[in-house]
């Protein structure tokens, strides 16, 4: 069996290194490069062909969120795990709403990245034992939130394009826009367009406000 091909995105070089050192040491693994940031990430990506990304979240030109986002509307069956020294519960399920397959915490001894990376790969989810407890269900009554992909979606829908034009503006598929836009009405609970405009309206999304969609 081949090894596991991994990419390491990371804007802290020692760290970055330190990874590449700790992975390659494993005879089942593979690194296939270390980036800087997310946009080399999106940029490389597809060349790279890695089964696994660890990706930081905080990094310059484009975060490890926006970063994963994109990448998981190219590539599905891309597996990405976050290593990050945010502990939040906020940090934790919004990157596993943006598609991401595990969170691990940079204070893990080096056994668990291996451990994460074989979950995953297995086609389960994985959290270090500090990302769990840190977990709390959320609230029946709130409203999910959008991730930064669909408030992107919401904008251009609101401002009256069709899927089509939406999927040429921003470079994907029609299909995924339109999975885009089905989850938008889901997590709002607005089945029609005029609905979703008028909610954009009232958030100050089309006035480019940049209020958070809750």
């Amino acid at each position: 069996m081949r090894p596991t091909r991994v990419l390491v995105v990371d804007d802290h070089p020692m760290v970055a290194e330190g990874l590449e050192a700790i992975l390659e040491s494993y005879p089942d693994i593979e690194v296939v490069g270390t980036l800087s940031n997310g946009r080399e990430a999106v940029e490389r990506v597809a060349a790279l062909a890695p089964d696994v990304v660890l990706m930081d979240l905080n990094m310059p030109g484009m975060n490890g969120l926006h970063a994963t986002e994109i990448m998981l509307e190219k590539n599905a069956d891309l597996r990405v795990v976050i290593l990050s020294m945010h502990d939040s519960p906020e940090y934790i399920s919004t990157a596993l709403d943006h598609g991401a397959r595990g969170y691990i915490l940079k204070e893990v001894a080096s056994e668990r990245i291996k451990e994460a990376i074989d979950r995953v790969m297995a086609g389960e989810q994985y959290l270090c034992t500090g990302a769990r407890a840190a977990l709390r269900p959320a609230s029946p009554a709130g409203r999910e939130p959008l991730t930064n992909r669909e408030q992107t979606i919401l904008l251009q829908l609101a401002q009256g394009r069709s899927n089509k034009e939406v999927a040429q503006a921003l470079d994907i598929s029609v299909r995924t826009v339109e999975t885009h836009r089905k989850n938008i009405r889901r997590k709002l609970g607005i089945s029609s367009t005029a609905g979703l405009t008028r909610y954009a309206m009232e958030h100050g999304v089309l006035q480019g406000t940049g209020r958070s969609l809750r």
